[in-house]
């Protein structure tokens, strides 16, 4: 339980460093891919013998790699669908994205456990949760790019189902969490390091000393979000059904008490719905 709150404070951290960006100015594009070399670092000196790498069979090397480019990819979608179609509908479909490692938990890979109703009921008002919770996006009027909520939706579902099931099948075999976490990490690094480039030269980004330091700040609880994850999975036998939905509820909560204690962001009464829902739904799956 405690890799699993660790895991869900360290992703909220995140937001609170997305959400400090504008007030200085900072370009959240190169935080963002910046932050991923600052994420290998922070691994590497948290376990140094985590290389050289024990890279596993050439199917699931390509499968790592492919998810540390998917994770650039998911964050590069939302910053484009949250410029497009404002915060709200991008929050809803990022989180209810956990729809698909969920059902693949239950269903396929049969690891989320006894499908009671107990556990039918929660996971229906966790779902419920993440809608209420999410902001009304009230006032907006500029025309939704639907592709893009598509897109958000299916990236993040498909990166998460993906590394759930490579961090079950091989962890073990690559040398543990900070090595896979490393190796996905590559992944990751290239593909930055290839936008970058590309946005460099074609003007696409204007570089300055703030979005570059602004990558420190994200990168050290970008990598112990990820660390804590894997071994939050692993305390709970890779139980992603469970995992994943008090994960993603979780730092919702989290979520909106730090935006209404430190930044003075008012609740709906629809949130506090959702609040009431999530909790629900929480205790149904975990008793």
């Amino acid at each position: 339980m405690i890799a699993l709150l660790l895991t869900i404070v360290f992703s909220v951290l995140l937001l609170v460093n997305f959400r400090a960006h504008a007030k200085f100015n900072i370009d959240t594009r190169i935080a963002i891919l910046l932050n991923y070399p600052v994420c290998f670092l922070t691994g590497y000196f948290h376990q140094m013998d985590a290389i050289p790498f024990h890279w596993p069979s050439t199917g699931y090397s390509l499968g790592i790699l492919g998810i540390g480019i998917g994770f650039v990819i998911t964050f590069l979608l939302s910053g484009y669908s949250t410029v497009k179609n404002g915060m709200a509908p991008t929050s809803l479909a990022n989180n209810i994205s956990l729809v698909i490692p969920v059902m693949v938990n239950l269903f396929i890979w049969k690891t989320g456990g006894e499908l009671t109703v107990s556990v039918i009921a929660g996971l229906l008002l966790s779902f419920a949760a993440i809608y209420f919770c999410s902001p009304s996006g009230a006032g907006t009027t500029q025309k939704p790019v639907i592709w893009a909520l598509v897109a958000v939706f299916v990236a993040y579902g498909i990166t998460n189902t993906a590394f759930n099931y490579l961090n079950a099948a091989i962890v073990q075999q690559v040398g543990g969490s900070i090595s896979f976490t490393l190796m996905l990490l590559l992944g990751s690094m290239a593909t930055s390091a290839v936008v970058l480039a590309y946005w460099t030269f074609t003007g696409g980004v204007t570089w300055s000393l703030r979005s570059v330091l602004a990558a420190i700040p994200l990168g050290l609880p970008n990598f112990f979000s990820f660390y804590f994850l894997l071994k939050a999975l692993d305390a709970y036998q890779q139980n992603g059904a469970v995992v994943l939905t008090i994960y993603n509820l979780g730092v919702i909560l989290l979520s909106a008490f730090t935006a209404l204690i430190f930044f003075k962001e008012q609740l709906t009464k629809k949130q506090w719905v959702g609040i009431g829902l999530g909790c629900a739904g929480i205790a149904l799956i975990i008793l």
